[in-house]
């Protein structure tokens, strides 16, 4: 097993993981699902005016105990698991829109892990997203607690990853096994937390899964999905969402 670094250890304190990680596939499915329950996907910064740095990303997740966005959650945790033994490269995406189409190139940013068993996409900051790593195969529906996934092949360059909507499987973000560098992404982190074209600078949105289904504030509104019960409850002002910030999030506006 890697000797665990204290900052790392920190952070596996910080997702609740009290296991003995070792560089393998039940370890990174732990992970995965412990990150996701404890750290939410949120945008918080750019509607309090505070400028996003991926040099932080740490701090802010960790000693901070907030969340981020892809850049931000997926760039800490492929940090962790390098230092925890793990195989683990960034990767660029580009997210789907069914008004738009796919985005730009560094539009999203994900993680390829190299395990025996094969290469997994591991994904813990694009919301409701799978709960576990998906394997890089394709054409096989995975399946995990929540819904189905499948990878296609897009075209020469690009796989898809598309999820099970009830109906079809459509399209979540096409990505390569190309690694990419924290610095690849500075410029589309930068257009994300500052162009009125970003869907990030329209509404303030915090959310974290929950062992029964997942939280979330998006704008006014505080939604909790527990199996097949949605609960949607308007927010009165900046002090319900404060309230409501700090009852499921930890976070203090």
């Amino acid at each position: 097993m890697t000797r665990i670094e204290p900052k790392y250890q920190h952070y596996l304190d910080r997702i609740g993981y009290a296991g003995v990680p070792t560089a393998t596939l039940p370890t990174l499915r732990e992970l995965q699902a412990a990150h996701l329950l404890r750290v939410p996907f949120e945008n918080l910064d750019i509607h309090w005016g505070r400028r996003i740095e991926l040099a932080h990303s740490y701090a802010k997740v960790v000693t901070a105990g907030r969340g981020g966005f892809c850049y931000e959650l997926n760039g800490a945790f492929q940090e962790l698991l390098t230092a925890l033994g793990f195989s683990a490269r960034l990767i660029s995406a580009r997210v789907f829109s069914s008004a738009t189409g796919f985005g730009p190139e560094f539009d999203h940013m994900a993680i390829l892990v190299a395990l025996p068993e094969g290469d997994y996409l591991v994904d813990v900051g694009f919301g409701e997203f799978s709960r576990e790593p998906l394997e890089n195969r394709l054409d096989v529906v995975q399946t995990d607690q929540q819904s189905r996934f499948v990878v296609e092949q897009y075209d020469a360059d690009y796989r898809v990853v598309k999820k099970f909507n009830g109906e079809t499987f459509v399209p979540e973000y096409l990505f390569t096994d190309t690694s990419r560098q924290l610095s690849d992404f500075q410029a589309m982190c930068h257009f994300h937390q500052t162009s009125p074209a970003s869907h990030f600078t329209r509404k303030r949105l915090c959310s974290r899964a929950t062992p029964q289904g997942r939280v979330t504030i998006s704008g006014n509104t505080l939604k909790i999905k527990a199996g097949e019960t949605v609960t949607e409850t308007a927010l009165a002002g900046e002090a319900d969402f404060a309230r409501a910030l700090a009852q499921h999030f930890g976070i203090q506006a």
